[in-house]
């Protein structure tokens, strides 16, 4: 199997939903740009937030097992994939990879 890296690339931050839906809370994300993670056997990397596996797991998996080239052609690194988190207010993005 291959590891995959994960990488948080970017946060995007919504105050006028957070303000109008959620209720406050003190930790919302731990994750900070630039940090990484790796998959081994394409299982969740310790420390790297549950919510945001389930979003990326099926693609960490299909490229730990060889898979790639999702959507015929979507990135030009066909073994990778960029995926966003599930969170509505504040959602990251993460590039994950397969390492060569």
């Amino acid at each position: 199997m291959n590891k995959v890296r994960i990488t948080a690339i970017r946060q995007t931050v919504y105050p006028d939903l957070i303000a109008q839906y959620e209720n406050p809370i003190e930790h919302a994300c731990e994750v900070r740009v630039g940090q990484q993670w790796i998959s081994v056997d394409g299982q969740r990397p310790e420390g790297l937030c549950p919510s945001a596996w389930s979003s990326m797991q099926e693609f960490v998996v299909a490229l730990a097992n060889g898979g790639g080239n999702f959507y015929d052609g979507w990135m030009q690194n066909p073994h990778s994939a960029m995926i966003s988190c599930n969170d509505g207010f504040r959602p990251f993005s993460f590039l994950i990879e397969v390492i060569e």
